[in-house]
């Protein structure tokens, strides 16, 4: 009953508990929504301590997608998934083919990707066994790995918030300390590096800070000190939940603005202690949509011009759900949760008026044939 009662406190539709033994696959797939469309989200591998730590996971993903989707304007529902295993030394072909089986089970009500853990070359073993998968190589007719248009959006999203705050949307000589160098973290660095911005960078894994600081000159932070930075912005692109209890008063920024999701760990209680303090959040969902809307365009027939103009559109539509937070003088991801809710209840509506006249124009046929002199 537990399940049933996460479920029904996040609203969600199904979640779908996959297990094969031959290949040691262990994975959780949670469909959020889909009154916009079919759920997509990508496919996390991570070695949780717990199975309900999975859980817990993917169920606050899955949601998020839903609410990224809808603040971007796509016609898609919120999904995700996660396989439960290290992903560095648990991959092979037969562990994604028997994922892509459980998902092609589904019939399309969920979408898979990319994510933390897992690989555009991943998702090719996926798709010899569904059609229900996106970011797959260009070679055979994919839009590739996401993770420039990710770095792009939340680019765009940072500018939208410097902004807001200082009243230039420049970036050059602005303090920003990003955590996660991963395959986003790289590419903003990239290009924060080129819009002249000062770089303090941290990750788990040290190994992969030294190439990147050599290239951009940035500095490497100890990952435990990155909160403590006296900075513009704190870009958080690793893990969700880090903005919290214990971290939330070593922080020394004016801005709270990166690709991770689920930043906040209690999303209520700790936007709200940011806006006290002063410090600008931009909810994760808003600002990292950049990949999703990558992997939205792949759908429709890739074109990679309209999906970098899409993710440079993030500026405006962040601009409008902090300036609907001002006005309302609510924390930004109460905002932001207001315009995705009011979009899903807006098409849940139409669906409805169209369902019930579809309905009653049936009946009509219906009297209409019994008796053929009202005709």
């Amino acid at each position: 009953m537990e399940v049933f009662e996460s479920m029904e406190s996040r609203g969600h539709e199904q979640v779908v508990f996959s297990n094969d033994p031959i290949t040691g696959l262990k994975a959780i797939i949670a469909i959020h929504d889909t009154t916009l469309g079919p759920a997509l989200g990508g496919c996390r591998m991570w070695n949780y301590k717990k199975e309900s730590d999975a859980l817990k996971d993917v169920l606050r993903l899955s949601k998020g997608m839903t609410y990224k989707a809808a603040v971007a304007g796509l016609d898609l529902g919120g999904g995700k998934s996660v396989i439960i295993g290290d992903s560095k030394t648990m991959k092979n072909e037969y562990l994604f083919r028997s994922f892509g089986r459980f998902v092609q089970g589904l019939g399309g009500r969920y979408i898979t990707a990319e994510d933390v853990g897992t690989s555009v070359s991943d998702m090719e073993w996926v798709r010899r066994e569904t059609k229900y998968v996106t970011g797959i190589s260009r070679a055979l007719g994919g839009s590739g790995d996401p993770s420039p248009v990710t770095a792009l959006g939340t680019f765009m999203g940072m500018k939208a918030c410097v902004n807001k705050v200082f009243g230039s949307d420049s970036l050059k000589d602005r303090k920003i300390a990003i955590q996660g160098i991963g395959h986003v973290g790289a590419h903003l660095v990239e290009l924060l590096h080129k819009a002249g911005a000062k770089l303090y960078i941290s990750d788990i894994d040290e190994e992969k800070l030294k190439p990147v600081a050599k290239k951009y000159r940035c500095k490497v932070v100890n990952n435990d000190k990155i909160y403590e930075l006296d900075v513009d912005i704190f870009a958080p692109c690793a893990m969700g939940g880090i903005i919290n209890d214990e971290t939330i008063p070593k922080l020394k920024c004016a801005i709270i603005a990166g690709a991770a999701n689920n930043q906040l760990e209690k999303e209520k209680k700790h936007g709200k202690d940011l806006l006290d303090l002063g410090i600008l959040y931009a909810p994760d969902y808003v600002i990292n949509a950049g990949g999703l809307i990558n992997v939205y365009n792949e759908l429709q027939g890739y074109n990679r011009e309209r999906a970098l103009t899409q993710a440079e559109d993030i500026y405006q539509i962040l601009t409008e759900v902090l300036n609907s937070a001002e006005r309302e003088g609510v924390p930004t991801p109460i905002a932001s949760n207001r315009y995705a809710e009011e979009r899903i209840k807006g098409i849940r509506s139409l669906k409805k008026t169209f369902i019930g006249e579809r309905k009653l124009n049936i009946e009509r046929r219906k009297i209409t044939e019994a008796n053929p002199e009202k005709r």
